[in-house]
């Protein structure tokens, strides 16, 4: 693999030409298919998974067998590194949401890079930080938003500016909303319409226009 492409990724961009070459034999590309599960909850982590292109959907089963979504990850995010870090098996599972493309670095290589390049450690740190926060917001919204106030909030996290405009460009069903939210598919669906009457949201295929930032705003704070 060209050390070139590999500095290209955001993970590795701080490691200098040496620390590269002695990364490359512990890397390996990978492709999975569309509903290909790359980890799952109990199983021993044995690398680090960064993904170079598509979607995956981190979910555990709650107590009723159904799959509840924690996250969503796209391209240049990664997982694994917890299982890496504290040798525990993996919290939830790791689920492809469209064909994938992603590098495989392995345990050694993964414990390696760490004791050589300050900097990549201080992003693994970052990541996890910002994971922890996720978790901390998302239960504060199951314990004091309401449905409503949910979607709004994730339709806010997930919204990108584009050509001027607040878009969700890749806009999850929304069987797939309910389980990020902690709600049934029919109130999502009537939530969804309900900010469409409002004016303010824009649903065109699998984009969804936030016409309205404001508003929503106020609802996602709502409690």
């Amino acid at each position: 693999m060209n050390s070139n492409i590999l500095k290209a990724v955001p993970l590795f961009s701080s490691m200098n030409e040496e620390q590269l070459n002695l990364l490359q034999p512990c890397l390996q590309q990978r492709s999975y298919p569309r509903g290909s599960f790359i980890l799952r909850e109990g199983e021993q982590t044995d690398a680090l998974y960064l993904i170079v292109s598509g979607r995956v959907k981190v979910l555990i089963p709650d107590e009723q067998g159904r799959e509840v979504i924690l996250a969503v990850l796209g391209v240049n995010e990664f997982f694994g590194e917890m299982g890496l870090l504290d040798g525990q098996p993996s919290s939830a599972s790791v689920e492809t949401l469209e064909a994938c493309r992603m590098l495989r670095l392995s345990k050694a290589g993964f414990t390696a890079a760490l004791q050589q390049n300050f900097e990549l450690a201080m992003v693994i740190i970052g990541n996890l930080v910002k994971r922890l926060r996720e978790a901390d917001r998302k239960i504060e919204s199951l314990a004091l938003v309401d449905v409503y106030g949910r979607v709004a909030r994730l339709l806010l996290d997930h919204a990108e500016e584009v050509d001027g405009s607040l878009v969700v460009s890749k806009a999850p069903p929304k069987q797939e909303i309910a389980r990020m939210i902690g709600a049934s598919r029919e109130m999502v669906s009537r939530v969804v319409k309900d900010l469409q009457l409002r004016g303010y949201i824009r649903a065109e295929k699998r984009k969804i226009f936030l016409l309205d930032r404001f508003s929503l705003g106020k609802r996602a704070a709502k409690t």
